[in-house]
């Protein structure tokens, strides 16, 4: 793997990971996962509580862990897997476009976290000095 490409992964596992971060850490120190909880049962996510906890952690865990470049295929797993559940109860409803409240930007991060978590892992990626046998081709 070339040394640019190296490179522009982890620019977009900071920016993405920062993402993450950023909303996991509104839900648990902002908002607070009570506060939360209250706001999926209000939109209708099944086990609110459950599910407050999940997209919290996943969210500031999983972006640490991108940053980290460590365990990125089960974590661009799980970030997707928490960003389908905003897009189908938070969002959808809402039409596309992320400024009348759409699912534009969950798309995005859909996508994304699904390119990063099962792109090879680059240089600067944990993953790539613990399972370097596995990953290559």
């Amino acid at each position: 793997m070339t040394a640019i490409r190296s490179l522009a992964l982890f620019a977009a596992r900071i920016i993405l990971g920062f993402t993450f971060i950023m909303h996991g850490w509104q839900k648990l120190h902002t908002n607070g996962i009570s506060n939360v909880e209250k706001g999926f049962d209000a939109m209708g996510i099944p086990a609110p509580a459950l599910a407050a906890q999940y997209a919290t952690w996943v969210e500031l865990i999983g972006g640490i862990l991108l940053i980290l470049g460590l365990l990125l295929p089960l974590v661009g797993i799980l970030l997707a897997a928490d960003m389908i559940g905003a897009m189908a109860y938070a969002h959808w409803d809402a039409g596309f476009w992320a400024s009348d409240g759409g699912y534009e930007l969950v798309l995005v991060l859909i996508a994304a976290s699904l390119a990063v978590g099962f792109a090879k892992p680059g240089l600067a990626a944990a993953d790539h000095y613990l399972f370097r046998q596995q990953r290559e081709d």
